[in-house]
């Protein structure tokens, strides 16, 4: 679903369908804007807008589907898709604002952990024995 098209959504629902909220998706837009725009440079243009490219990486993160899927819901060829994949992630990672906390920081004081315990019990199952009469195979003589 192109840009355009997510203009009407409410804020909730902008962020149920990309996984980000509106304030973050312009961030990274205007992360990306800068690398991914050709507007007036050589070579072939793009056929799709920044804000569209960071789409089609948001719902590849977001849904796991396969890139094939993907570019044929975009129009793409599924190479393509996988560029833009890269070229998004590498650019959101380069410019270091779109980062988890790291372990160190997760293990701080003041996290609260929640453990959970199962008991799980095992069943055994039946199985037919396995003994050499049942496995061993007739000679071709003794078959009419």
């Amino acid at each position: 679903m192109p840009y355009p098209d997510l203009q009407p959504l409410s804020a909730g629902e902008f962020k149920r369908l990309c996984g980000v909220s509106r304030v973050t998706f312009a961030e990274m837009v205007t992360v990306l804007r800068p690398h991914l725009e050709r507007q007036g440079r050589r070579g072939g243009q793009p056929k799709l807008s920044v804000e569209d490219q960071l789409l089609v990486a948001l719902e590849y993160w977001r849904e796991y589907r396969s890139q094939f899927h993907i570019g044929a819901s975009w129009g793409l060829h599924e190479t393509t898709v996988g560029r833009i994949i890269h070229k998004v992630e590498d650019l959101l990672i380069k410019s270091g604002k779109f980062r988890l906390p790291s372990q160190r920081q997760l293990y701080q004081p003041g996290w609260e952990w929640n453990v959970w315990v199962l008991d799980v019990g095992e069943m055994e199952i039946e199985r037919p024995q396995k003994n050499r009469s049942a496995t061993t195979v007739a000679s071709r003589s003794v078959i009419p």
